[in-house]
């Protein structure tokens, strides 16, 4: 029998059902505007008085057309060299003497990109025909880098681009440079996104990506004073040779309004709005390496529907004229954007909502060309919840299901609950994204209705197998009872997902034993399931690392390793042989020059490449324990000061590189960039001192910027405190290019030390299992600091890095405020592990092998790896290659 959602809705929603309740301050009538339209011929039939009429389509098929269509553009250099400078000439009016390395730059990716194009339509054309089952990957962020140089690796053209390149006379390297990042990202989450869908591609799984095109990003980060000061990212003022405008794909996305109940179908509504905006697709191809198919990310841009309002203009109303376009972009203008005020957070939320509605909308358009019934969408498509904010997606499909497409609700239930999973990324509480009841049931008045219905029903069915247990209900209902009520959307992803999974081992475990104890409870241990993260080797070696993997090339024999990272073994084999070792040697030395050029392009700092490189990048959070790190180097030039210029001469020469950014409404987060640049100042200028210790903080950390940094580092620092990181990436991206790790027993960093050996790892600090306990005791006592610890808060609190007032509240946070990330505990341990890493590095042959090792033994961390796992665990899709012919 179907279950019925009620038919009365819960009181805070059944104020949508009156007209205009929610709505912001808009006409009740407005003139209905002509719609945007692409061609005369629609334009015309609108004028008309008609609906607009659709394009024509070809009244006979071209055999050369598609001849040429199906076959690869040649690849000799004449051919790619009349392809630059067509476009050059035709697409940018540049002659030889108008030409500079931007528009030589702008000519070659778009001749890269024809190449791509091409193979993106055969792939999708292919998939259609065999009727592929897809994957979708929802992420709010891709943090994709550059694009030319890893699309021209794959294409295995770089040689002959950089012959025509040179031919007109500039260097494939400075073309590069051109590029700028997209700013579609900011950290690990957006990063992971961008290698899963980059590995869909080179292993041949049909699949997509799904976000949104952030016309600012979050922000460019600059330093002004010490201080991080917010600047919009304007990456798309240049043409975008790696998007293609899709404006044939349009979606309407309806805020606010209200619900008209279908009179025959109870639990069946209309949702009813004068504020429906428009979602226009950008594709992005990812070319896959070693094979002929391409990826896709489908990027939403926000747009309205109605177009320039010329008769308020004409009135004098400028603003008005205006006012639904600005209100339309500003969704998709950043990235995260700044929810300490009630307007952020109802930004973020229909930010959210414009995401999960588009795609939603497109996955089931294209279903609909199968021909099949709805309630077999899971047989065809897959949908991936990258963290919490997709999870608008359930109620958005069911909504769909039921009001548009008139399944019933068990129907739509099933259908939706086989064809989401959720990764989870966060141990945080804190961290677990929720929604105001009184603001979703504003702005999205059916959401909250359908919302409400399946935590109705969800819990029923465990009341039902755990009567009278109301502490139960209580901690696992998806409706929070505060003050406001809040909608936990982790809860809801939850319920409404097949699967969950945790994204390292100690995560998955840590999940299960805590945030979602209740759940493992009610819906059993085997739908919770860990899946490690991996990085993409086409990227993070092959790319960033030519030297390294040209090395490796040789060991293996050819770069089947590339898309194979279990090859790499064969490097153990290499460990004693002293010339490997001396190339090796003398190509992380080469990356350290390059970094060192690098930062003194960036910063104006001037560092020794002979130092050990001492590297923490990553986003700037209490909990990633950037503040324990520049108070170890605080120590650390306290030592020095008080040593003889002797004894100063016989220490390690060391660089302590940090970049990353601050959330722009996180001010703990801003003031330890403050103390670090602070410090910074302080100690480079330092004579005494001199090259024996310097500091340096790059900033607008990007995919570009650690290309550079991560190539080059001796050690790199990953010391959040024990359980609270649910993974990491960049510990494998570091390691995989010869890095040892110096790092808590965290996240990813003890899977890597069970593969590499731990010998190849520095561990230090306590564990996760004693951190309650820690935690417990400091938040009744507050025991004397650690010697060393207490002697770097003397140096702040001399006014040694400016005013100390500046930075006193850093230090009431581990001294008065409970020190919740265990920074007092931990900082011995902290120093003793640093004193180990120098005694080892002292050891330049005992430092090698490691070195070697550690990258030997990293296959598992690959996202090849992790995306077969979800293919064959999670999706249940197999690889469907294009053919190259």
């Amino acid at each position: 029998m179907d279950r019925n959602p009620s038919n009365s809705i819960p009181l805070s929603t059944a104020k949508a059902t009156t007209p205009g309740a929610h709505e912001p301050d808009v006409p009740s009538v407005q003139p209905t505007p002509l719609k945007r339209v692409v061609s005369g011929a629609a334009l015309k039939e609108l004028l008309a008085g008609g609906a607009g009429a659709h394009p024509k389509t070809p009244s006979r098929e071209d055999s050369e057309f598609k001849t040429y269509w199906h076959s690869e553009i040649t690849r000799d250099v004449a051919t790619i060299k009349n392809s630059v400078v067509m476009h050059l000439t035709a697409t940018f009016l540049r002659t030889p003497t108008s030409m500079d390395s931007g528009y030589a730059y702008l000519a070659s990716a778009f001749s890269v990109r024809d190449r791509l194009l091409q193979r993106w339509n055969l792939t999708n054309e292919y998939h259609d025909q065999i009727n592929a089952k897809r994957v979708y990957y929802m992420s709010l962020e891709f943090l994709i880098g550059r694009t030319f140089d890893n699309a021209l690796l794959a294409l295995e053209l770089r040689d002959e681009y950089s012959k025509v390149l040179g031919d007109v006379g500039f260097r494939l390297e400075d073309i590069i440079d051109e590029e700028r990042d997209a700013a579609l990202g900011n950290g690990g989450l957006g990063r992971l996104a961008a290698c899963y869908v980059d590995s869909m591609a080179c292993m041949n799984y049909p699949g997509w990506g799904y976000g949104l095109r952030y016309r600012y990003g979050m922000f460019q980060q600059q330093i002004i004073n010490g201080y991080q000061v917010e600047a919009p990212d304007c990456w798309l003022d240049s043409p975008n040779p790696w998007e293609f405008p899709r404006p044939d794909v349009t979606y309407p996305i309806k805020f606010y309004g209200h619900l008209v109940r279908d009179p025959e179908v109870s639990y069946r509504y209309k949702w009813e709005s004068n504020v429906v905006y428009d979602a226009m697709a950008f594709d992005v191809p990812v070319p896959g390496y070693g094979t002929a198919n391409v990826g896709n990310i489908r990027l939403w841009s926000c747009k309205t529907n109605g177009l320039f309002d010329l008769n308020k203009f004409n009135a004098g109303d400028y603003n008005g004229a205006t006012g639904g376009q600005v209100a339309a972009q500003i969704l998709t203008d950043v990235l995260y954007p700044n929810d300490n005020t009630n307007e952020g957070k109802e930004l973020r939320l229909r930010q959210e909502y414009l995401f999960c509605s588009a795609t939603l909308q497109d996955i089931i358009a294209r279903f609909k060309r199968t021909g099949r019934p709805l309630t077999q969408l899971a047989e065809m498509a897959a949908i991936q919840l990258n963290d919490t904010h997709p999870t608008l997606g359930i109620p958005e499909l069911m909504r769909i299901l039921i009001d548009e497409e008139g399944l019933t609700w068990d129907e739509a239930w099933a259908t939706t609950t086989k064809t989401f999973a959720f990764t989870n990324h966060t141990v945080l509480p804190e961290a677990m994204e929720k929604w105001p009841v009184p603001m979703l049931d504003k702005i999205l008045p059916r959401h909250m209705g359908i919302i409400y219905d399946i935590n109705l029903f969800f819990l029923q069915s465990v009341e039902k197998r755990f009567p009278g247990d109301r502490d139960l209900l209580r901690n696992i209902s998806i409706i929070e009872e505060s003050s406001p009520q809040q909608v936990r959307m982790a809860f809801l992803a939850c319920v409404g997902s097949h699967r969950v999974n945790g994204v390292a081992a100690i995560h998955s475990d840590i999940i299960k034993q805590t945030i979602f104890s209740d759940f493992v409870r009610v819906q059993g241990e085997d739908k919770f399931i860990n899946k490690t993260n991996g990085v993409a080797p086409r990227r993070w070696m092959n790319e960033c690392n030519p030297d390294m993997s040209e090395l490796i090339t040789e060991v293996v024999g050819d770069r089947s390793w590339v898309t194979d990272l279990t090859k790499v073994r064969a490097l153990e084999a290499k460990v004693d042989d002293s010339s490997f070792r001396q190339r090796w040697w003398d190509a992380k030395q080469k990356n350290k020059q390059r970094l060192a050029e690098y930062i003194l392009a960036t910063t104006g700092i001037r560092v020794s490449s002979e130092a050990l490189f001492d590297v923490q990048v990553k986003r700037i959070h209490e909990y990633k324990r950037q503040l324990m790190n520049i108070l170890g180097v605080i120590y650390r030039y306290h030592c020095l000061k008080q040593m003889s210029p002797e004894e100063r001469a016989r220490e390690l020469p060391r660089v302590v590189i940090f970049a990353g950014k601050a959330a722009a409404g996180y001010w703990v987060a801003k003031q330890v960039i403050k103390l670090i640049n602070s410090v910074a100042e302080v100690v480079n200028s330092d004579e005494e001192i001199g090259d024996v210790l310097k500091v340096v903080f790059i900033p607008d950390y990007s995919v570009t910027a650690a290309e550079h940094i991560i190539p080059a580092s001796d050690i790199s620092q990953h010391i959040s405190t024990a359980g609270t990181e649910a993974s990491g990436t960049s510990n494998m991206k570091f390691v995989l290019n010869g890095g040892i790790i110096l790092g808590t027993v965290d996240g990813a960093n003890i899977e890597i030390g069970e593969e590499v050996g731990e010998e190849q790892i520095f561990f230090f600090g306590c564990l996760a299992h004693e951190v309650a306990d820690f935690r417990h005791y400091l938040r009744f006592h507050q025991p004397k600091p650690d010697a060393a610890l207490q002697a770097a808060f003397d140096m702040i609190q001399r006014n040694t890095f400016g005013e100390a007032h500046l930075f006193q509240p850093l230090i009431d946070s581990i001294l008065r405020g409970g020190d919740v990330y265990l920074l007092s505990v931990d900082f011995p341990s902290y120093i003793e592990a640093h004193k180990a890493v120098e005694s080892a590095y002292r050891k330049r042959d005992d430092w090698i092998t490691k070195s070697i090792l550690s990258v030997a033994r990293m296959s598992k961390f690959s996202s090849d790896r992790s995306i077969q796992e979800y293919a064959e665990e999670v999706w249940n899709i197999e690889p469907a290659p294009v053919s190259s012919q």
